[in-house]
């Protein structure tokens, strides 16, 4: 669906008449896989042979056949993530567009196309913003109630920014500080236990500056030291808000378990920079 918003009216016209082409020899596919599955089993000897590869009287016509057929599919699966929206466009009418426009024999002016697909092109945004704020909407609340289940288990701790923690085993030595270097294994899932990132499938800790992450975790790791473990449970604020990133949709409450490896302090010169105000030679030079 990202992806539809982001081509040209011209690629947009193209990828539904060649879709609607592929759509068609789909549903024929389809409908001749039916009646074959309710067909009786042929006896071994009379089964029939298998189908030859296809043949192309020269690269030029299988090259042109390979694009049709992959513009198909691209167009096929964006179809589909229209019908989500609530929009089915007509396959017979996308085929005969595409049928009358081989023939040279439009129904419709080009001024009429372009007019047509420029309001067909914002009733698909509308369609697609509408339902991001829905789900947007829906994974709030779903959040909201997860939150409100997790405070109740034994051992969780709430914050003032709203974090939620629950530490399975403390650790030894110091918290992390925001300078500190943390070395991390974790697993990362959304409230209904989708799982979206895991240090431990990839078999490699990830290493970075407690300050550089989203706050959740800035906030989160330092209640757990060296050898530690902990379960976080982030609300949309401290994690990435009402946008999402590719993976995570909007509005989504986090659940990171986090064991913590290692902690590495950084540089004095590069912890004092890090606790004090912006230069002031800098400030100066930019006035």
């Amino acid at each position: 669906m990202k992806s539809l918003f982001k081509v040209t009216l011209l690629a947009t016209t193209m990828a539904l008449a060649l879709g609607a082409t592929q759509a068609m020899a789909e549903d024929t596919a389809k409908a001749t896989t039916d009646t074959t599955a309710t067909a009786p089993a042929a006896p071994a000897a009379t089964a029939p042979a298998a189908a030859e590869p296809a043949k192309f009287k020269s690269d030029d016509e299988q090259a042109a056949y390979a694009l049709g057929a992959s513009l198909g599919r691209y167009m096929d699966n964006s179809l589909k993530e229209q019908e989500k929206l609530g929009i089915k466009l007509d396959k017979d009418q996308l085929i005969a567009g595409v049928q009358d426009a081989f023939a040279s024999k439009s129904k419709l002016s080009d001024a009429d196309i372009e007019k047509t697909l420029q309001t067909f092109e914002a009733r698909v945004k509308a369609s697609a913003q509408q339902k991001m704020e829905a789900d947007a909407k829906a994974n709030e609340d779903k959040g909201d109630k997860f939150r409100a289940d997790f405070a109740k288990e034994k051992g969780v701790k709430k914050t003032e920014s709203g974090l939620l923690y629950q530490v399975d085993k403390p650790g030894t030595g110091n918290a992390p500080k925001d300078s500190d270097t943390v070395v991390v294994n974790y697993k990362g899932t959304l409230t209904d236990g989708t799982e979206f990132d895991n240090s431990y499938t990839r078999g490699e800790p990830l290493s970075f500056r407690l300050d550089g992450v989203i706050p959740g975790w800035t906030e989160g790791l330092k209640h757990v030291k060296k050898g530690g473990k902990i379960k976080l449970v982030i609300p949309p604020a401290l994690a990435y808000g009402k946008t999402g990133v590719p993976g995570i949709p909007a509005n989504s409450t986090l659940v990171f378990e986090v064991e913590l490896l290692d902690i590495k302090p950084a540089p004095k010169a590069d912890a004092k920079d890090a606790t004090k105000p912006a230069d002031a030679a800098d400030a100066t030079k930019a006035e």
